[in-house]
């Protein structure tokens, strides 16, 4: 097993700023329980990330949960996510999550796209 293989297996942690601010998100919007994220074909370097609020998960997504919030990946999107970290970041520049990706080789200045 390369290292690529072995980073692709491990979990993808959430931060307690992303927890608490999901259970927020999703405590406003009714029959919401939890924020997919997925990677996508696309984005100025390749992959991008995609947020969306759904109300069930499908057979084929890992839950990540903490303090009460859920976060659901597919299958496919956890082979570029293995290892990351999904937090919140309510900074100067405004508020938003960033996912920390060891897997990503180069990304974008708005840090919605990367590239493996």
């Amino acid at each position: 097993m390369g290292a690529d293989a072995k980073t692709a297996m491990k979990p993808v942690e959430l931060t307690e700023a992303a927890a608490k601010r999901i259970s927020s998100i999703v405590a406003k919007d009714p029959g919401k329980t939890a924020l997919r994220v997925a990677v996508e074909g696309g984005g100025c370097s390749g992959f991008s990330y995609s947020f969306d609020l759904v109300e069930n998960s499908n057979a084929d997504d890992i839950a990540i949960e903490r303090d009460g919030a859920t976060v659901l990946i597919d299958e496919i999107s956890l082979v570029y996510m293995g290892g990351a970290v999904i937090d919140f970041v309510d900074d100067l520049m405004g508020q938003s999550f960033q996912i920390r990706n060891p897997n990503a080789v180069a990304s974008c200045g708005c840090g919605t796209s990367f590239s493996v």
